[in-house]
């Protein structure tokens, strides 16, 4: 079980009023992912972050900005489909180059053959 991470805020009034900074890795396994992935979505400002010099830190803001960023929404209902017609079927025949029934049939193609690369000695490959 990952460690719970503390309140931001200082409990008491003669606490240190700043928030703590957690390191990708504490992030990482609070998260169940790999601190690669932290530091490759901070990289990339996909997810909140501070720099210190050249380290990504997070605070828990930043971890309770990320878990609702990667939410999944409830799924719907699918009762209510009635407003949306489905698509009418895609004609199937047997394909001309697969040979396979019940794929759709594909336009063929001429291939053509590129010319050999030349050596750096002056002959073909």
């Amino acid at each position: 079980m990952p460690p719970a991470l503390p309140r931001p805020f200082p409990r008491n009034e003669g606490e240190d009023a700043l928030a703590r900074l957690y390191r990708p890795e504490e992030i990482a396994e609070t998260l169940g992912c790999s601190a690669w992935w932290v530091k490759d979505r901070a990289r990339r400002r996909l997810i909140p972050h501070t720099r210190v010099g050249r380290a990504y830190r997070f605070t828990a803001e930043h971890l309770a900005a990320i878990i609702r960023l990667h939410e999944e929404p409830a799924a719907q209902p699918t009762t209510q489909r009635t407003l949306s017609p489905t698509p009418p079927p895609r004609p199937t025949t047997t394909s001309p180059r697969t040979g396979r029934q019940g794929q759709p049939a594909l336009p063929a193609r001429s291939l053509r053959a590129r010319p050999p690369r030349k050596s750096q000695y002056g002959t073909a490959a």
